[in-house]
């Protein structure tokens, strides 16, 4: 696991066995937030750096959407109070348990981790919460998940994005117009970091351009898939469409984007012709 000091007493994490996938921690004088947990394998070593190194307990976790990969550790941090959206809970309530199970038939490690949905959620609006002498700001930044949130330090301009903010933006189980939305929101914050679900940390002279080019992603994806609705073996034709050619470098994230590619063709293609896309 990589991690990364942000600004004074805040901290990234970044997984180095699941699509380097983030988590983050806000330290105050007496206890720390966590901000998603990774996925199980390596909470416990982001725990044990924050608890014995740093010498300060975790009160709080915020999960950024109920996915696997940023809320399954929350068991793991039996003490702390979870804070998510409304429909993270839901989510969490009537998809995680089942998720759980049946990834337990393929990893051990799963057969002991318990769903721990939020316990505070909110709906509308935004929630604050007071972190030593840092203001986070949480607040709703759908289209990846109906439930995205993301969670904002408001004196060092550093945004917890979650994944509304990735590499390859993904939209599978979300909606790529949305996601345009609230990327365009997040590149008018005058943020000076946006720290991303997945991969490394954006600087502030790289966020105009990082957030045209996924909006420019998410635009080519469309065209890609309403180029084969009327032609024979569209399916074929979009298993032959790459990622470079709605303009993303396949190397991204170890190597995993051309697939992340694919499954939101084929998501998105499906949506279309199901009428619940237009």
């Amino acid at each position: 696991m990589q991690r990364e000091r942000v600004s004074e007493n805040v901290y990234w994490f970044q997984s180095e066995i699941y699509a380097q996938v983030t988590a983050g921690a806000v330290i105050g004088p007496q206890w720390a937030v966590v901000i998603d947990t990774l996925m199980p394998q390596e909470t416990v070593t982001m725990k044990e750096y924050i608890e014995r190194e740093i010498g300060i307990p975790v009160k709080y976790i915020i999960n950024t959407h109920h996915h696997a990969d940023h809320c399954w550790g929350n068991c793991l941090l039996p003490n702390a109070t979870v804070i998510g959206h409304k429909l993270c809970r839901d989510l969490m309530v009537e998809k995680s348990s089942s998720a759980l199970a049946e990834a337990g038939k393929e990893n051990p490690l799963f057969k002991n981790i318990k769903v721990v949905a939020p316990h505070i959620t909110f709906d509308e609006g935004s929630l604050t919460l007071r972190v030593g002498k840092k203001q986070l700001r949480i607040f709703s930044t759908p289209g990846h998940s109906v439930d995205g949130i993301s969670v904002l330090l408001e004196e060092d301009r550093v945004l917890f994005a979650g994944d509304a903010f990735m590499p390859i933006p993904f939209i599978v189980g979300g909606d790529p117009d949305i996601l345009m939305e609230t990327t365009r929101l997040i590149s008018k914050m005058s943020l000076e970091n946006i720290i991303q679900g997945h991969g490394d940390i954006i600087l502030r002279g790289e966020i105009e351009e990082t957030a045209k080019s996924n909006i420019a992603y998410l635009k080519g994806l469309r065209k890609t898939v309403r180029s084969v609705l009327r032609r024979k073996n569209p399916l074929e034709l979009l298993a032959e469409n790459d990622i470079e050619s709605c303009g993303k470098s396949r190397v991204i994230l170890g190597g995993l984007a051309n697939e992340l590619h694919q499954r939101n063709l084929r998501w998105l293609y499906n949506q279309t012709v199901n009428g619940l896309i237009t």
